[in-house]
């Protein structure tokens, strides 16, 4: 069982940065992959990025590419969105998620919502312009 908690929401300018944080409880944390997702009301939750549980692989959506990076810190029971360049349409409430486990690869890094077991319950970001 892994508990998730997001920190670091809030309101940004376009072009500026924001950092969210998604602390886990528990000693698993480095079995799992962990991804980002987000939502906006109305809309289904998108998947953002994801990290393999060694870090050694990440998967980006078109969307932020090159402008949002993940990481994460096993020792730390951490994983990280640092998100520059926001634009208006990063308007949403940011979930973490982790998937996987012990049986599947260090380079899993799923990309849908459905191969995610655990979530957080999420933070607003909002970009104006």
């Amino acid at each position: 069982q892994v508990q998730l908690v997001e920190s670091g929401g809030g309101s940004a300018q376009a072009g500026e940065s924001l950092r969210l944080s998604c602390a886990a409880s528990g000693r698993t944390f480095s079995r799992y992959a962990m991804g980002w997702f987000r939502q906006i009301p109305g809309k289904e939750r998108e998947f953002v990025c994801g990290i393999s549980r060694s870090g050694a692989s990440t998967e980006y959506s078109d969307s932020v590419k090159g402008r949002f990076i993940i990481s994460r810190d096993n020792a730390k029971n951490m994983a990280h969105l640092q998100m520059n360049s926001l634009k208006p349409e990063d308007t949403a409430v940011y979930y973490c998620a982790a998937g996987g486990g012990p049986s599947f690869s260090d380079l899993y890094t799923p990309a849908t919502a459905l191969q995610y077991n655990y979530w957080g319950q999420g933070t607003q970001v909002t970009v104006s312009s």
